[in-house]
C-alpha cells in the first residue's frame, strides 16, 4: 500500500481514538480552570501538545507572565524538535521546505512513532492524513469534554479530569521500571514538585515545572550520561 493520504488516515485512526478520550479530560480541566468551551477548543485546535496545554492552563489559571508561559512551553515541547530532526531522515524527496513547516505542527509522540516505524519513505500526503485525523480527535474530544464540564456535577468531572494525568503516569512508569536512570530522574522531579507544593507555594506552577524538568534532566545527564556506541 502506497504512502497515500488514505493510508495516513487509517494509521492515524487509533491515535485519533486515543486522543479523543484523553482530550476529553483536558476539556474538563480547562473549563474547571476558568476557560470557556470555545477557548479550550481553540487551544486544542491550534496546539497539538497534551503536556504543553495542561502546563499552559496552569500558567493561565495562576495568572502567570508571558515569560513564564514561553519558558514552560519551550522546555516541555523541546522534545518535538528532536523528533523532527530524527524523522527528517525518513522523509520522501517530495517533502519540500513548505511541507516540512506544515507537518511540524502535527508531530507528536504517537505520530512520530508511527511515521518512523514505516518501511517506506514518508510522503507529505501520508503525514497530512495522519495529522488530520489525529487533530480531529484531539479537538473534538476537547470540545465534548469542555461542554460536559459545564453540565456534569463536580464529583464526576473531577474523576474524569484524572484521565489526562493517568496518561502521563502511563508514559513514565514503563521506562522507569526498565531503567534506573529514568527512575532516578523521575524521582528527583517528584521530590522537587513536593518541595514546591508544600514548602515553596509562592512559586508559580509554571516556573515549578520548568525548574523540576531542568534540574532532574541535569542530574540524570551528569550522573547517567548516555555512552556513544563505537562504530
Amino acid at each position: 500500500m502506497k504512502m497515500t493520504f488514505k493510508k495516513g488516515l487509517v494509521h492515524g485512526l487509533p491515535i485519533c481514538l486515543g486522543y479523543l478520550s484523553v482530550s476529553f479530560g483536558f476539556g474538563i480541566t480547562a473549563v474547571s480552570s476558568g476557560l470557556t468551551p470555545l477557548e479550550a477548543t481553540i487551544i486544542s485546535a491550534s496546539n497539538l501538545t497534551s503536556a504543553g496545554q495542561v502546563a499552559g492552563i496552569g500558567v493561565i489559571a495562576g495568572m502567570g507572565s508571558y515569560l513564564e508561559m514561553i519558558l514552560t512551553q519551550f522546555i516541555i515541547n523541546l522534545r518535538y524538535a528532536l523528533m523532527a530532526i530524527s524523522l527528517s531522515q525518513r522523509l520522501d524527496k517530495s517533502f519540500s521546505l513548505k511541507n516540512r513547516f506544515l507537518a511540524a505542527f502535527g508531530i507528536t509522540d504517537e505520530i512520530f512513532a508511527v511515521s518512523y516505524a514505516q518501511e517506506e519513505k514518508v510522503t507529505p500526503k501520508y503525514m497530512y492524513g495522519m495529522i488530520f485525523v489525529s487533530w480531529l480527535g484531539w479537538t473534538t474530544g476537547t470540545l465534548l469534554g469542555s461542554l460536559a464540564g459545564e453540565v456534569l456535577p463536580d464529583i464526576i468531572t473531577g474523576a474524569m479530569g484524572i484521565m489526562l494525568y493517568a496518561m502521563f503516569i502511563a508514559i513514565i512508569v514503563p521506562p522507569a521500571k526498565e531503567s534506573r536512570n529514568v527512575l532516578f530522574a523521575v524521582s528527583v522531579s517528584i521530590a522537587l514538585s513536593l518541595v514546591f507544593y508544600y514548602l515553596l507555594p509562592f512559586i508559580s506552577s509554571g516556573f515549578a515545572v520548568i525548574i523540576c524538568a531542568v534540574v532532574s534532566s541535569l542530574f540524570g545527564a551528569i550522573l547517567f550520561p548516555v555512552k556513544e556506541e563505537e562504530k
